[in-house]
């Protein structure tokens, strides 16, 4: 490029100087630059402009300027472009779901790049579908009414250059199949190597150059990973897809069987406090422990105190060791039906990080004060020893204050059981005061047998003990933040951000459907939300309106900059009480070891410079670990109803696109698709205001939360991708309705096109070529 000419006169003013360096632009200039550029670098900037020394100095402070004052948006850490704008292609993680269940998409590394929705991918819409958290690389497009959608090109696993397939033999060649429907590309295996591989093995494999113009690419076998037919291979799919570390590097395996037994040494003895543990029974990890009784000051009448323990997984993971550097890349442990990827070595996560019964364990604890009213008066931290005195289960422990104790539970009731609870009730009413959202969601429970199959597949029971338990931690958690904030040490928050308006608008319209009135105008508050949802509990209409609004929330994140949590209708939140399973509670421990004097083993100085990055990273990773955990799901109720294909199920549409409807099943929660074309002989357009797929002729409706009956076609396990046709009729038309705005028509197979592909118009004659 040209070197531009330097402006006669510079609007930019340096506070260190008056002059303006020769060839430095002035702002339109520069803005005009990074526009047409798209996305660039200071240095390239610096290029182009021929700027140097002094210049280059005052460049940065004029893009720091812009990007102060939103003109500009970063892009990684060097790029910058002009703020909201977004390439012609780009890579984009799927950050959410709108009310109409359509997929929202947003530039990776780009806060200020805008929300824009993922259109269909009309080729392949059964199985294998993106969702949330998940990364793509995208086409972006400009519609006719001026906003922008994104076109799907690739889904961004591991590695854009490796497959996760099936070997599929045949007589003369080997080829790997991939699990995921979205990828066309199947390799060819060369003969010495495919010698060994038996048909239905899963495999990893690098995709080679293709040695003819045409046809499959050559590819390389990295590893087997399983059989396609194994019980697991659900699990090993969603691994092998996103990319989930596994495994730990010998360095990290040998410090954590280094590791050794904590001693009293610098710690407070805690062992007398009869601390209980309350999992899930099937846990195999207990990172908190909790003990309560009633408060005994006398300026605390109808008090209590409540402590809350937590392992000390900082004194076994220290700052830039090979544990904290797996630890950081991995983020969290990631949870599958069947399986385990656990942050942490066995010899630490279910060894000396765990809570065990009657087994000394270092531990940082919390003691809570609450006074009658449940408002927290005061906290105080302790690095401590601590003994569990019981081990129960969620269903053990409510099924003792119910009234049914058994050998272990019987002699721990009433010193134990019931002043724990008497404590919860009390800190109900500061919850109830607060106002967090109240936001039912059904969670399946898949039940896996002995051959590692699904046996069975049911709803996640929701007892007192989980909200128990679930408050108590919250208040452990603001304690954290709380102190940290108080000693000026940096940490990571975890944060929720209010509803966008465009959210709130959409509810407001979907409720304007049912005859329920929002003000549009009304600011979003968790009171608000709750009195909905409380006036609609016992209406046919409550899935679904408790789906729409946890549609309309925004999702949680890490930083270092804190905005509150909506939410929880907290001021300041921090994780802190699952650092056996999440770095960022670990990194939380370090700061209250170093803000509190506990120890030199508390942030270093690589830590804090790395805070923000770590805070992006690991929400990144729990994204990551979300969709690897939901995808794992998907292919085992896939597997569960694959021998069930032509049974009827009732359900409800909980999402509503232009390529179909989207049903959940009453009996298992299992999600699924019935392509527009599965829904009679119609055009149909989307109207996403009533959210409704609408009869162009007939006007019958398809609208958000209608309760339907779907025949099952079609269950792939492989893939997770169940496919319906419907069976029930649609809604009669709404009279009163306003006309649909137009919407993306669907036409069903074999349906006279509007236009014909090619050809002259219809009637007339095709003359002479000349």
């Amino acid at each position: 490029m040209a070197k531009p000419r330097a402006p006669k006169a510079s609007r930019f003013t340096s506070k260190t100087s008056t002059k303006v360096p020769q060839g430095l632009p002035d702002r339109d200039t520069l803005l005009k630059f990074i526009r047409e550029a798209g996305e660039t670098e200071k240095t390239d900037i610096a290029k182009a402009f021929g700027l140097k020394g002094a210049e280059r100095k005052a460049l940065r402070e004029m893009l720091r300027g812009l990007e102060a004052d939103g003109s500009l948006g970063r892009r990684g850490r060097k790029g910058f472009a002009e703020s909201g704008a977004v390439p012609p292609v780009g890579v984009v993680d799927i950050v959410e779901r709108d009310a109409d269940g359509e997929l929202m998409v947003r530039l990776t590394r780009a806060e200020d790049a805008p929300l824009v929705r993922l259109a269909p991918d009309r080729s392949a819409p059964v199985g294998g579908a993106p969702g949330l958290g998940d990364r793509l690389l995208v086409r972006f497009e400009r519609l006719e009414n001026g906003e922008l959608e994104a076109r799907l090109i690739k889904r961004l696993g591991a590695s854009a250059h490796k497959i996760l397939g099936v070997i599929r033999k045949a007589r003369r060649e080997t080829r790997v199949e991939p699990v995921d429907r979205k990828s066309k590309e199947s390799l060819l295996i060369p003969e010495p190597e495919a010698r060994d591989l038996r048909d239905g093995d899963l495999v990893l494999a690098a995709v080679g150059a293709s040695e003819q113009r045409y046809g499959p690419k050559r590819g390389k076998i990295l590893e087997v990973v399983g059989r396609e037919d194994q019980p697991r291979a659900a699990s090993l799919i969603a691994i092998h897809s996103h990319g989930i570390p596994t495994g730990f590097t010998a360095e990290a395996e040998a410090e954590a069987e280094a590791a050794e037994p904590p001693t009293l040494s610098g710690r407070e003895d805690l062992r007398e406090i009869p601390l209980i543990t309350i999992d899930p029974a099937d846990a195999r990890d207990h990172d908190d422990a909790v003990y309560a009784q009633p408060d005994d000051a006398p300026d605390n009448p109808g008090g209590c105190v409540v402590w809350v323990a937590i392992a000390d997984v900082a004194a076994y993971v220290r700052p830039a060791s090979a544990l904290d550097k797996e630890a950081r890349e991995k983020a969290n442990s990631v949870y599958f039906p069947d399986r385990v990827e656990p942050m942490l070595p066995e010899r630490l996560s279910n060894g000396l990080c765990s809570l065990r019964l009657g087994e000394a364990r270092a531990c940082l604890a919390v003691r809570m004060v609450f006074d009658a009213q449940g408002r927290k008066r005061g906290h105080k931290f302790v690095r401590g020893l601590m003994r569990s005195a019981a081990k129960l289960s969620y269903e053990q422990a409510q099924a003792a204050i119910d009234g049914q104790t058994d050998d272990v539970t019987g002699p721990l009731l009433e010193p134990i059981l019931k002043p724990l609870w008497a404590a919860y009730h009390i800190m109900l009413k500061g919850r109830l005061a607060r106002s967090p959202l109240a936001i039912e969601s059904m969670e399946r429970r898949i039940i896996i047998n002995a051959a590692g199959e699904v046996a069975s597949i049911q709803p996640r029971a929701s007892l007192e003990a989980h909200r128990l338990i679930e408050e108590m931690m919250v208040q452990a958690n603001v304690c954290a933040a709380e102190m940290l904030e108080s000693k000026r040490t940096p940490l990571i928050y975890r944060i929720h951000d209010t509803p966008s308006a465009e959210k709130v608008q959409s509810l407001a319209e979907f409720l304007a459907t049912l005859g329920i009135p929002w003000s549009k105008g009304e600011a979003p508050r968790t009171d608000r939300f709750n009195k909905l949802l409380a006036e609609t509990r016992e209406s046919p209409h409550a899935d679904i309106i408790n789906e729409v609004v946890l549609r309309s929330q925004m999702q949680a994140v890490y930083s270092t900059e804190n905005i509150g949590h909506f939410g929880l209708n907290l001021q300041r939140y921090a994780h802190f009480t699952s650092p056996i399973r999440r770095y960022a509670d670990l990194v939380v421990h370090r700061g209250l070891i170093s803000a509190l004097g506990f120890g030199a083993d508390g942030l270093s100085d690589r830590d804090i410079s790395q805070m923000k990055d770590t805070a992006e990273q690991i929400t990144v990773a729990e994204r990551r670990a979300m969709a690897a955990e939901r995808d794992a799901t998907d292919r085992y109720v896939a597997a569960f109803l694959a021998d069930r294909v032509g049974a009827e199920f009732p359900g409800r549409i909980t999402g509503v696109t232009r390529f179909g409807l989207f049903i959940r099943l009453d009996e298992t929660g299992a999600d699924g698709l019935v392509p527009i074309s599965k829904l009679g002989g119609e055009f149909f357009i989307h109207d996403d205001r009533m959210h409704a797929l609408v009869g162009e002729r007939s006007g019958a409706r398809w609208p958000l939360g209608h309760k339907v009956v779907v025949r099952l076609v079609e269950a792939t396990p492989i893939t997770g991708g169940l496919l319906f046709e419907m069976v029930s009729e649609p809604a009669p038309p709404d009279r009163t309705a306003p006309r649909p705005r137009l919407g993306q028509v669907r036409r069903v197979p074999g349906a006279m096109d509007a236009k014909r592909k090619g050809g002259p118009p219809k009637g007339v004659r095709k003359g002479k070529r000349r």
